[in-house]
């Protein structure tokens, strides 16, 4: 007769059984972790994983890789065993941050690695990570089973930092020195390489110090990525003229022959001084024949390298033409408007639809540019001014300054430019100042100005009697700023409290406002944006000497320490350059204020502003507002 089984033995048989399963599980995770995972590129994995989020995508859903198939092999490469860096000197609008996204995307599911994601400063790190990485995240289950969610208190992630098994992706600012030189990376991707500064801090090329990073992994990968900027001096160009050099070619529908989307090969009708136009199509450099663009786009395409023998470095070109998301009308109005703003916009244009470097004009020319340019105003301010604004430089005998005044789409006018001879160490010079800049200008139709905005360079000698006088006058928004060289520097930096002595300081990126100012010196056409006019009375100080002054640098381009280097420097020692410097303090007057140009256009001319004579001494003009600012 069988021996009855006890409850006890039942129990402990149910534990054994438990501990048996949960040894296998243990068993079965180890064995997916050490298995060797199938090859897989990074389009395939986008394919079979990535999801398009709504909030960050205008196609939301399942990532399809044939809807921009020139994106295939750009990803692949990343992937590719035998290709070490990746360049991408692209335009806007033709998914660049998805194929990054993609990359990120791979290496966190598939092959874990300690990677690095540079943008040009900390706040745009972190606002890609969580407006684009993290929704990203967050769709796609993948990639959400492998990242915890950063709120969690016991995940270890944050904004700038994401954890996952195998590896982790840190979010840095190529603005940050102090980051960009700790820990080994074996994927490192630096978006908008052009936007970087020069220098991170005192260590050098930012690019080339996270480069250093990565040293030590034999299968380490570098991805460079950015719109181009001024030929020359682009990093991304000088990268990508190392590379593979390979073009997007598609073929013709009707001969067969491959080439690349060229801008003079697209072909439109445009009616002069309007923008009107009629779009014809894109023509074959072979056989002739014009297409409209739903016919090229449904065209096989293919990858073609200028040097196919550099396997290591592969680069690639893109713009807008290739783009499925923007259409080629657009494209076309694009560049009118641009051509229409002038050659500031149309450098912009050139960078974000074409992908392409700006060649930069040659130097100043003052007989053919400037001194034949001057004309009679006939008035103390031209009726087309819209705002006055000044700069002032502190000499140690002297003060300088110039009146400007400014109209639609920044087109200048110079109403004034004088010299107060005495030492600024005494108060009569500042007074005389005074005169200068707190009295009415009269415009040709009567109407009463006064300068909005006055900037005074304080890095000379009298650097607290320039901090008195701003302290005194910061209500009629007389400010201090001090000029920084150096590409990358940005025009203005606003103060976020007084500085030691109570006075508010701007700080100005002298070299980016000369940029601006030598472009507009070079706009031929008074109807371009930002042209330039001068008066030929003799009493408005626009003599020889100024222009001089005014064409008395130039743009020095060399290669410091492996890295091109961009500023302005003197054409010939000793020469004189106040007139270039002021002309710049007086544009930094007009970024600060940032009057509504086209707003105060508009009530002029509908008669919200009402034409004036000169009011008595005793009187003062009336003050309108715009946006909070007084503008008269």
């Amino acid at each position: 007769m069988p021996t009855k089984k006890k409850p006890q033995d039942n129990q402990l048989s149910e534990q054994r059984i438990r501990e048996i399963k949960k040894t296998n599980r243990l068993f079965k995770k180890l064995m997916n972790l050490w298995a060797i995972p199938p090859d897989m590129t990074v389009s395939q994995w986008a394919d079979t994983n990535r999801v398009l989020a709504r909030e960050t995508s205008a196609e939301p859903g399942q990532w399809r890789t044939d809807r921009a198939a020139y994106q295939r092999e750009i990803m692949d490469a990343t992937s590719d065993p035998a290709v070490e860096i990746v360049v991408l000197m692209t335009s806007s609008q033709v998914g660049k941050t998805e194929v990054l996204l993609n990359v990120l995307g791979y290496h966190i599911d598939y092959d874990p690695a300690p990677m690095l994601y540079v943008m040009p400063t900390d706040d745009l790190a972190k606002d890609f990570s969580k407006e684009r990485l993290t929704p990203t995240i967050n769709i796609c289950p993948s990639l959400a089973n492998k990242v915890s969610d950063s709120k969690s208190r016991t995940s270890g992630n944050t904004i700038s930092n994401k954890k996952f098994p195998g590896g982790y992706l840190a979010l840095i600012g190529a603005n940050a020195p102090s980051q960009l030189s700790s820990r080994p990376i074996r994927i490192l991707l630096c978006d908008e390489v052009d936007r970087f500064p020069v220098s991170a801090g005192v260590e050098g090329d930012p690019v080339d110090l996270v480069i250093k990073r990565t040293t030590t992994f034999w299968n380490r990968k570098i991805i460079l990525v950015s719109t181009p900027t001024i030929k020359g001096v682009s990093k991304i160009e000088t990268e990508y003229e190392t590379s593979s050099k390979e073009e997007l070619h598609v073929a013709c529908p009707h001969c067969g022959e491959y080439q690349p989307y060229v801008w003079a090969q697209l072909k439109f009708q445009h009616e002069s001084g309007t923008m009107d136009f009629k779009m014809l199509g894109y023509t074959c450099r072979e056989c002739g024949v014009i297409e409209a663009e739903r016919v090229w786009k449904r065209q096989p395409i293919k990858w073609v390298a200028e040097h196919p023998e550099i396997t290591r470095k592969r680069g690639f070109h893109l713009n807008e033409l290739a783009s499925p998301w923007k259409r080629w009308d657009d494209i076309v109005y694009d560049f009118l408007k641009a051509k229409r703003g002038g050659k500031e916009k149309l450098k912009v244009w050139t960078n974000t639809s074409l992908g392409l470097p700006w060649e930069e004009e040659g130097d100043l020319d003052i007989e053919d540019i400037l001194l034949k340019r001057r004309e009679y105003y006939n008035c103390e301010v031209p009726k087309d001014v819209l705002v006055l604004t000044a700069g002032v430089d502190v000499q140690d005998n002297r003060l300088e300054y110039e009146i400007v005044g400014w109209g639609l789409e920044k087109s200048s006018w110079g109403i004034k430019y004088g010299v107060l001879m005495g030492d600024p160490g005494r108060p009569d010079v500042w007074k005389m100042l005074d005169d200068v800049l707190f009295r009415n200008y009269q415009r040709a139709d009567g109407l009463q100005m006064q300068i909005m905005t006055t900037c005074i360079d304080s890095g000379g000698h009298f650097t607290s009697e320039t901090y008195k006088y701003c302290r005194k006058h910061e209500a009629r928004r007389v400010w201090a700023i001090k000029g920084q060289g150096g590409s990358g520097i940005p025009f203005i930096q606003r103060p976020k409290k007084r500085n030691d002595s109570g006075a508010w300081l701007f700080m100005i990126g002298v070299d980016v406002g000369k940029d601006t100012m030598a472009s507009r010196l070079k706009v031929e056409f008074e109807s371009e944006s930002g042209f330039c006019h001068f008066p030929r009375e003799t009493a408005a100080g626009y003599d020889e000497q100024y222009f001089l002054g005014l064409t008395a640098e130039r743009r020095s381009i060399r290669t410091v320490g492996g890295k091109t280097v961009i500023n302005w420097v003197l054409r010939s020692s000793g020469a004189r350059n106040e007139p270039f410097d002021i002309r710049n303090y007086a544009t930094a007057a007009l970024e600060i204020l940032n009057p509504q140009l086209e707003m105060l256009h508009k009530r002029l001319n509908s008669g919200q502003i009402p034409v004036q004579n000169a009011p008595p001494a005793a009187q003062k003009p009336k003050r309108k507002r715009a946006k909070g600012v007084d503008i008269w």
